[in-house]
């Protein structure tokens, strides 16, 4: 009789909450889905990060909105991960096109 190996069991999978401080440039450029020089070459041109010590912060609310003004819009941009479900911000984003829409006539040139 053959003795089964026991399977180690993997520690519980972090939640993909989002975080409330980003540290390093590492975590900030995963966060925004960019790499590292893009991303140190949007904080030379205001992009808002802090340095704490020797690491780079910076907050996900913050660069949602840094994002969404710099896109030219008046709402935090949302920035999606692997892992979400992303039909109930496509509702919304529809809903807020949608109303932006509507009342505005077309100019025409």
């Amino acid at each position: 009789m053959k003795k089964q190996k026991s399977k180690k069991s993997r520690p519980a999978a972090k939640s993909s909450a989002q975080p409330d401080r980003l540290k390093g440039w590492t975590q900030i450029a995963q966060f925004l889905g960019q790499p590292i020089a893009a991303t140190q070459r949007w904080a030379r041109s205001g992009m808002p990060v802090k340095r704490e010590g020797r690491f780079m912060t910076a907050s996900p609310e913050e660069l949602s909105r840094y994002l969404g003004r710099e896109a030219g819009f008046d709402v935090p941009v949302h920035i999606a991960s692997e892992d979400m479900d992303l039909s109930a911000d496509l509702k919304h984003a529809l809903s807020y096109a949608r109303a932006g829409t509507t009342g505005k006539k077309r100019s025409s040139r």
